[in-house]
């Protein structure tokens, strides 16, 4: 269990103790605060040889991950200790990491989420089990936790960073809960109340989402995409629409929801995924910063290579005759070529002769006719011969470099999803 040496860890750690639970006690210095950083480290470790229980501690540069990763201090140290309770967890095949979070600490969680803004799982405050990590006081306020240590004599280290207002949580904390259990004594009772009606909607809620789900998404190659129309057959679009997406890091939902009757084209953007109109469907996509780099790319293609691996898989065979063709392999006249080729994206404005037809054809004409959707347009590569489209890669060759009577080297192209 998670140990810092604090009144509430402490507790736990002596009840879990006297129930004859089988614990390992794992604590995190994060170095924040000196020597005290340092004698809380040396408390747990007493605690532990006291207790005759096994220690395991981590001395983490906090301020350094902070930085680094662009995080406040409370967000880096939280990340820091959560990663390696999983990964010591996973080392010691331990079932649970315990933490100590009680009562008080879900109302500040309430109401942080409900002042920053929030849907109804923001509300139903710190889950009580999650994937490995237990909360067994959660039912219990700070001052029943308080009171247990007084009645057994149990001694534990003071955080002197929790008399210290700059931290959004200890100013709930310290000012706002206080006054409103002056308010409402029975304050703390009611917000469990509260939140117990809160979790059983979540449940229904959930329960409701999955069958709207099951009726309006379909799962693709690279993402998802939904169905309009059958969306909207259901009340509360909009509702539906966020409980949907909301896990994929959109933040101006209005923008989202005129998605559903937008022109297709529109893309809203998160810092992972990109959701597209394209016609009756929405196409949610998760965003690779290797494609967008790509895309700003052109590739060189030497007359003696054999492979490429990037961005996309092809090779280049010499053959002594033409067989069956199809989307993923195509037969080309060598002496047409001119090296070294060309792979890039497609530009508003690229043509191309279609091969077995008469003439040229704009490529989003091309796109248009063959249903080619917004998304799908973005991930595709043309192969060229300097100015001159030899494949629309994955879809259609030019008639340009066809085989003839009078061609003397055959080259086979071959795209693979390797």
């Amino acid at each position: 269990m998670a140990c810092s040496g604090g009144i509430d860890s402490v507790v736990l750690t002596h009840l879990l103790h006297k129930m004859n639970c089988n614990i390992t006690l794992l604590h995190c210095n994060f170095s924040l605060r000196g020597k005290e950083s340092d004698g809380d480290e040396k408390f747990v470790v007493h605690l532990s040889k006291n207790l005759e229980i096994p220690i395991y501690t981590n001395t983490f540069n906090t301020e350094s991950y902070a930085k680094n990763n662009n995080l406040s201090i409370q967000m880096a140290a939280r990340e820091l200790r959560y990663s390696w309770f999983v990964e010591i967890a996973n080392l010691l095949k331990i079932d649970f990491v315990a933490t100590a979070h009680h009562l008080d600490d879900d109302l500040e969680t309430f109401l942080i989420h409900t002042f920053r803004g929030t849907g109804l799982n923001g509300l139903t405050g710190i889950p009580k089990l999650n994937g490995k990590m237990i909360r067994p006081l959660l039912p219990f306020s700070r001052e029943e936790i308080f009171s247990y240590a007084e009645e057994h004599n149990i001694t534990w280290r003071e955080d002197s960073s929790n008399k210290s207002t700059k931290y959004l949580r200890n100013k709930y904390r310290l000012e706002v809960i206080p006054k409103i259990k002056e308010e409402n004594p029975k304050a703390l009772q009611n917000f469990k109340n509260t939140q117990s009606h809160l979790m059983d909607a979540q449940v229904l809620l959930e329960d409701y989402i999955e069958i709207v789900f099951k009726q309006t998404v379909q799962k693709i190659a690279d993402g998802y995409k939904i169905d309009i129309e059958k969306l909207k057959s259901f009340p509360n679009t909009k509702a539906l629409l966020y409980q949907l997406l909301h896990t994929f890091g959109f933040k101006e939902w209005e923008d989202v929801y005129h998605l559903l009757n937008a022109q297709s084209g529109k893309q809203i953007l998160s810092e992972t995924h990109s959701l597209l109109k394209d016609r009756e469907f929405l196409f949610l996509k998760t965003i690779h910063l290797s494609q967008t780099k790509a895309n700003q790319e052109v590739y060189l293609i030497s007359e003696n290579t054999k492979k490429i691996s990037e961005p996309i898989c092809l090779t280049f065979k010499e053959v002594s005759e033409v067989n069956k063709t199809n989307h993923k392999s195509i037969f080309v006249d060598k002496d047409t070529l001119k090296f070294p080729l060309l792979l890039r994206k497609w530009e508003d404005g690229d043509v191309f002769y279609p091969f077995g037809m008469q003439g040229k054809k704009k490529l989003s004409k091309f796109f248009k006719d063959e249903k080619v959707s917004l998304f799908d347009k973005k991930n595709i590569w043309l192969l060229c011969s300097r100015k001159n489209i030899i494949w629309i890669v994955g879809h259609r060759a030019d008639d340009r470099f066809k085989i003839s009577p009078t061609t003397k080297s055959i080259i086979k192209i071959t795209y693979t999803n390797e």
